[in-house]
């Protein structure tokens, strides 16, 4: 699947593939070596823990180029009076009579746990584009779906999120 990712996503992911390559890369060699010196290998969990280690870090740099390499650049640009990414927008969810807030970000840094929703989940893709006042339709799956009404809109930026970890 192509990501869909901003400049800033770009930014981030580049960055974190720099730290990776010139600070881990190297943290977790010296792990290995200094554990490659206790002696016997086979029974050695020090040295399987920084091989693990090394490994997991040399997968998530693949996987970071590899999204980069297959990505799609979007625009964070949106219109001022409707919903669009890196906006927060305050929601009336009917169904349990309670207002509740999220920010619409790219599903790399989508983190449903701090409110960041991404605009690939199925809130999301509903409040998308739409303006306050609106009454949406959130689809969850086939058999469930509810409506929220959107409150509030406010623009913010993607400032200290993070891309998601896996």
């Amino acid at each position: 699947m192509r990501e869909k990712l901003t400049k800033s996503d770009v930014r981030k992911i580049q960055e974190e593939i720099e730290h990776r390559k010139l600070v881990v890369r190297k943290d977790c060699l010296e792990a290995v070596k200094e554990a490659r010196a206790h002696g016997d290998l086979s029974e050695n969990f020090e040295y399987h823990a920084a091989k693990r280690e090394k490994n997991q870090n040399e997968s998530r740099i693949r996987y970071l180029e590899n999204m980069l390499k297959n990505a799609v650049l979007i625009s964070e640009e949106s219109k001022e009076d409707e919903v669009g990414l890196n906006n927060t927008v305050t929601l009336y969810m009917e169904d349990d009579d309670e207002e509740e807030t999220y920010k619409l970000v790219t599903s790399i840094r989508g983190n449903s746990m701090n409110h960041m929703i991404s605009t690939e989940s199925p809130l999301g893709k509903a409040v998308l584009h739409r303006k306050v006042g609106d009454r949406v339709l959130v689809k969850a799956n086939d058999a469930y779906s509810y409506y929220v009404i959107i409150r509030k809109i406010e623009n913010t930026d993607d400032g200290e999120d993070q891309i998601r970890r896996f």
